[in-house]
């Protein structure tokens, strides 16, 4: 077989799944019940993959930290095994390229390993990709440019999400502008691998001068930051196994602008809080980051966001105040967050969030 696993589950029904699956995609699988005996191998071996149960967080977050950290399993892709119970950002954080969510069934099981297996030829690369928070203008086959947002960078390739199929072989030609950087990077580049969520791993084929110059120069600077841990405390996950549509246009956050973004008349102003969300009605809130906020709405990051028109409740919590407000999901993001509408009914509702928009220095005046 091509390719090697190491399956880290403490359910034994789950773990024969998951071997089964992985075989029937060539890739040799190796069960482990414990991160003891799953750290012992990894010291003995590297791996392609490893499939990490979450079950222990605390226990899994230290493996997974130690696979990113360690520069020989550095082209080792790790799939999180998750439930509602654990802090999936912090995993992402950690290292994870991918979650699975339990109960583990043949066909999750199957449509995220296909993904990781899609990845596996394209992670044994020499360079370490950066994450990157920007909008590209790609073009390929019949599509003139189309917004594509771009998961990470490296100085021989990207990872993007794309809302089209790209029939293989295919060229891709992108366009786009750095953070901090006003010259935009002008390049082709090949499908490497591309998966049924809608992620595409590209090998740059044709870079000019000026935005080698340009690439360079911002993957040296933010290289050190990541590396540092200081990127990937502000960096979404790099990875998640859901689809991230492509629409027309993008917000200032880098990630698709839907049509209610579009139209609402609120300005809207960065920050990134955490919040606890859910259903109107429903006591199982999800925790979240909130990254805009207006008096109208707010907008929620999220790899399970709720389908529009939901009726939410947000719970927020700072040293200066406690924010409950109740509101409609708008527009849906799968894999990446919400837009939501707030429902402020009295003149009360209304001041609370004008005082945490205060509260964090970004009350604006109407007139913006």
């Amino acid at each position: 077989m091509a390719f090697t696993s190491l399956v880290l589950c403490s359910d034994p029904e789950g773990a024969q799944t998951l071997v089964r699956v992985l075989a029937g995609m060539d890739v040799s699988a190796e069960p482990c019940g414990t991160p003891a005996e799953a750290s012992a191998r990894l010291a003995e071996n590297r791996f392609d993959v490893v499939v990490v149960d979450c079950g222990e967080e605390a226990a899994a977050c230290d493996l997974i930290s130690a696979l990113h950290e360690d520069a020989g399993a550095g082209r080792t892709l790790v799939v999180a095994i998750v439930d509602s119970h654990n802090d999936v950002r912090e995993i992402f954080e950690r290292g994870a390229s991918f979650v699975l969510y339990k109960p583990i069934t043949p066909e999750r099981a199957s449509n995220s390993l296909r993904a990781a297996r899609g990845l596996m030829r394209g992670e044994r690369r020499r360079k370490r990709r950066v994450p990157a928070a920007t909008q590209a203008s790609i073009s390929f086959a019949a599509v003139e440019d189309a917004s594509a947002p771009v998961l990470n960078l490296s100085e021989e390739g990207a990872a993007i999400h794309s809302g089209s199929r790209m029939p293989p072989p295919c060229k891709v030609y992108l366009q786009f502008a750095l953070p901090g950087q006003v010259t935009s990077v002008r390049l082709s580049g090949e499908v490497v691998w591309q998966d049924s969520h809608g992620r595409v791993g590209l090998r740059f084929a044709h870079v000019p001068q000026t935005s080698r110059r340009v690439l360079d120069e911002w993957l040296h600077a933010n290289l050190a930051r990541y590396q540092s841990g200081a990127a990937a405390k502000t960096a979404p996950p790099l990875e998640s196994s859901t689809q991230l549509p492509v629409k027309a246009q993008s917000s200032k956050s880098g990630r698709p602008a839907s049509p209610s973004t579009q139209r609402r008349t609120q300005h809207r102003q960065n920050c990134r809080l955490g919040v606890e969300v859910h259903r109107a009605g429903d006591t199982a809130p999800q925790r979240c980051t909130l990254t805009d906020l207006s008096t109208g709405g707010c907008y929620i990051e999220t790899t399970m966001p709720f389908p529009s028109g939901t009726k939410v409740e947000i719970l927020l919590r700072t040293q200066e105040l406690r924010l409950r407000v109740r509101g409609a999901v708008q527009s849906c993001d799968p894999g990446f967050g919400m837009g939501v509408q707030f429902s402020l009914k009295t003149g009360e509702d209304r001041e609370q969030v004008e005082r945490l928009l205060a509260s964090q220095g970004l009350l604006v005046s109407s007139g913006e």
